[in-house]
């Protein structure tokens, strides 16, 4: 390991010291200026580029697109204009030689028409939705691309935001604001997603490794609460991810290799005087690079491989339609140890076959119906398939079934979704949501009592789900904006259903300050397999569950934004949520409630009289890249907990009552075209909380047994963990080229992740979070 890491600096610091004359390279900046709300092409829109000798700039055509070529590589200010319209200004843009900058912007339309107003986009608490005003931020590809050991995933990077902390350095599951990871919601291009991600486990929103590759990627949001009245089925965060479109004027390539495999991605025109475009990425991918270089990732064989594509096809002027979809396949086996004298553990005896396989694939048509109405339909089939068998050699080498599970659903879903421009104070967006779901569940795990497999889960059908929203915005004034708006979730497998009100107000205090408030009541459809868990009552098979209400959840946000100078904010958010109709164990001796499960399927008799509630105070400090430096701070200081029938608040699994993140990037300019940068973040939180093990119980079965009477009164020790990422950018004539160190818990820390009983020493032992992780990568854009 140490070799490597010596062997990578060398190759880095050979590299710098070649001094050559700088050539002065160049890229072209084009795209196109609609309006915010209707997407209608803006004619005659200025744009320029700030700070260039001569002043660069364009004016937009018939159709609203700008072409500016020979714009100097670095980091590039824009400013666009039209008469009505607030300016904008887009900082930071990153101009390499390797790519073209394609640029799709919306200015909003300026209801005073007195004096200038100015909208800087380094404003990222104000999301691409403009009916967010309340816990939501847009992220980057680049920021994606750039946080230290992030690797190009939306939700290890999320970690560095307020209100998020990660639950596990082995994947990328995160949890907000306290609330259970399973409540997060991913969508792309305005419609619902599967989980998004490798190895996923069954009714979780994380996993090993994201599928979706950020060449697909283009600015998004996060939201951690309140969420407008568009987004349901969801508690605690929403990932709403946009695609880019790909070239539609040169084509364009991009090769990476490194630990994590192999990734390319080709974009370009569909045809010769047509202005659609294709993307595609692929990336394959085996692990067995990490386990030579010495990393305890265990005996497990481990694969996978995604695509992804996003199409794009005008239809005219005023219309497109987009196809646009992911797959990914992922496995991991392991076999158990033929000779028991190599025994060490109980693991060692286990062997193990788990799968993953998600995708989805979806046709979306957009038109513009008139000046003031624009429409955007949406088909979608997604799906996704988890199986894990494992088994376990007893003294004998007789090898015993010890679980098997399969789930497999797959989802048709129909949206649609109408914005009206109803005045230049006044819009509305309405849409609907209709799921089609067909599922197959099955589960049947190990029983000691009768030596055997016994069945939990055995389920086929399917069913159906319908949301619709609407959602009013209004602009007061040119300070203060209002937003109204309701939602409706019901699910036809036992007629659950939910009317959910949402509002939020924002009101600028001044050009540097700005309040805002947000309420939303948000409920959720329960992990399906739980739907399907069975008992035996008299000889008959019965699903207890089956008539499970919705979770549900009132969200009370208030915050406060300060500009402190054009390229720091400040920005402190308090929030309080109320969780009630959580699934719970019944009775007054019971702990267990739903609400502290990130993944797996509760099997056992649940009811609806369970209650939670997550309280806290975030700050966020942020400075915008400037002279090449960028950082942020965030800090989180929070509660949060649950109650079962025994009428006792508890601390919820997630409750580590304090998150501390810094993440900061400075990039040095070297000759030869060459940018050096140097990335770090830094997490300090409260530890998860634990249940105590009975060790004379566990002795006696021969597994981890729990003090449920004591669940989660135990705390793991404070969390700390530094990344890194290294990385050497070089500019040539056509081609960027970049060599990427990222270094994952870089002091290579010992972060406990919990404890269990071990059967082969009669021992409780200690399991830790992830060691020290290189991940090494080249990259070259053409």
């Amino acid at each position: 390991m140490e070799t490597i890491l010596k062997t990578y600096l060398f190759l880095m610091l050979s590299l710098l010291s070649f001094a050559a004359k700088t050539q002065t390279l160049s890229q072209t900046i084009r795209g196109k200026v609609v309006d915010q709300v209707t997407q209608i092409p803006m004619p005659g829109a200025t744009v320029m580029v700030l700070n260039t000798d001569p002043l660069l700039g364009e004016i937009t055509n018939e159709l609203g697109e700008f072409k500016i070529p020979a714009v100097p590589i670095g980091s590039q200010t824009l400013r666009v204009s039209f008469v009505g319209y607030k300016d904008i200004i887009l900082p930071n843009i990153q101009v390499n030689s390797g790519k073209e900058v394609v640029l799709q912007i919306a200015l909003e339309e300026d209801i005073t028409q007195i004096q200038e107003f100015v909208v800087t986009a380094t404003d990222k608490d104000r999301t691409i939705n403009e009916m967010v005003v309340v816990s939501g931020r847009t992220f980057s590809v680049e920021e994606a691309r750039k946080f230290a050991a992030a690797v190009n995933d939306p939700g290890r990077m999320a970690i560095s935001f307020s209100g998020v902390v990660g639950t596990d350095d082995g994947n990328n599951t995160i949890s907000v604001r306290g609330n259970s990871p399973n409540g997060l919601l991913w969508r792309m291009e305005g419609i619902d997603i599967p989980n998004p991600n490798h190895f996923v486990n069954p009714g979780s929103s994380g996993g090993g490794v994201s599928i979706l590759s950020s060449q697909l990627l283009a600015n998004s949001d996060f939201l951690t609460g309140a969420f407008a009245a568009e987004y349901g089925n969801a508690l605690s965060g929403v990932f709403d991810l946009n695609l880019r479109k790909g070239n539609n004027e040169n084509q364009e390539f991009t090769v990476q290799a490194g630990f994590l495999g192999l990734d390319l991605a080709a974009e370009g025109p569909i045809a010769k005087n047509y202005r659609g475009s294709y993307l595609v990425n692929y990336r394959y991918s085996t692990l067995s690079l990490l386990s030579k270089l010495g990393l305890p990732l265990g005996d497990f064989v481990t694969n996978f491989q995604d695509l992804s594509f996003n199409v794009y096809l005008p239809t005219g002027k005023k219309s497109s339609i987009s196809l646009f979809g992911f797959g990914g396949l992922s496995d991991q086996k392991s076999n158990a140890e033929s000779d028991s004298l190599i025994w060490e553990s109980e693991g060692d005896r286990y062997s193990s076959k788990f799968l993953s396989n998600t995708g989805a694939v979806g046709i979306k048509y957009s038109t513009t119906l008139n000046q003031s109405n624009f429409l955007q339909t949406t088909l979608l089939a997604s799906g996704n398939t988890i199986g894990d068998q494992g088994s376990r050699l007893d003294n004998e080498y007789f090898n015993e079934d010890r679980y098997d599970e399969k789930f497999s659903n797959s989802k048709i879903t129909f949206s649609s979704v109408l914005n009206s421009k109803l005045s230049a104070r006044s819009s509305l967006r309405s849409g609907i949501y209709l799921n089609q779901l067909y599922y197959t569940l099955y589960q049947e795990n190990y029983d000691k009592d009768v030596k055997r497999l016994v069945k939990n889960i055995d389920s086929d059908g399917s069913t159906q789900s319908i949301q619709a929203f609407s959602q009013w915005n209004y602009r007061a004034t040119d300070r203060l904006t209002v937003n109204l708006g309701l939602h409706y979730l019901q699910l036809l497998l036992n007629n659950s259903n939910s009317l959910e009100p949402r509002a939020s107000i924002s009101y600028e205090l001044d050009e540097k300050q700005r309040l805002s408030f947000g309420y939303g009541l948000h409920s959720q459809v329960q992990p399906l397999g739980t739907y399907f868990a069975e008992k035996e009552i008299s000889g008959q098979i019965t699903l207890p569950n089956h008539d499970l209400d919705l979770s549900k959840s009132h969200h009370f946000v208030l915050g406060y934004d300060r500009s402190l100078n054009p390229l720091l904010r400040l920005k402190i958010e308090t929030y309080y949520q109320h969780l009630f109709q959580i699934p719970i164990k019944e009775g007054a001796d019971q702990t267990y409630s739903i609400i502290n499960q990130e993944w797996s399927f509760a099997t056992d008799p649940l009811i609806n009289k369970g209650y939670g509630k997550n309280y806290g105070v975030e700050m966020t400090l942020e400075q915008f890249t400037h002279n090449n430096l960028y950082f942020l701070l965030s800090t989180s200081l929070y509660n949060s907990q649950y109650k079962t029938q025994e009428n006792v608040w508890r601390n919820t699994r997630f409750n580590g009552n304090l998150n501390v993140t810094f993440t900061g990037e400075k990039e040095f300019e070297l000759r030869k075209n060459r940018t050096l940068g140097i990335n770090i973040r830094g997490i300090y939180g409260g530890g998860l909380r634990t249940t105590p093990i009975l060790l004379d119980e566990s002795i006696q079965k021969g597994e981890t047994v729990l003090d449920d009477s004591k669940a989660f009164e135990e705390q793991n020790p404070a969390y700390f963990r530094t990344d890194l990422r290294l990385s050497l950018k070089r500019n040539k004539e056509k081609s960027t080229r970049i060599w990427a160190l990222d270094i994952q818990n870089a002091t290579n820390r010992k972060n406990i992740y919990g404890r269990y009983y071990e059967p082969m020493d009669s021992e409780i032992k200690t399991s830790y979070q992830a060691p020290l992780i290189p991940i090494l990568s080249y990259r070259v854009e053409f």
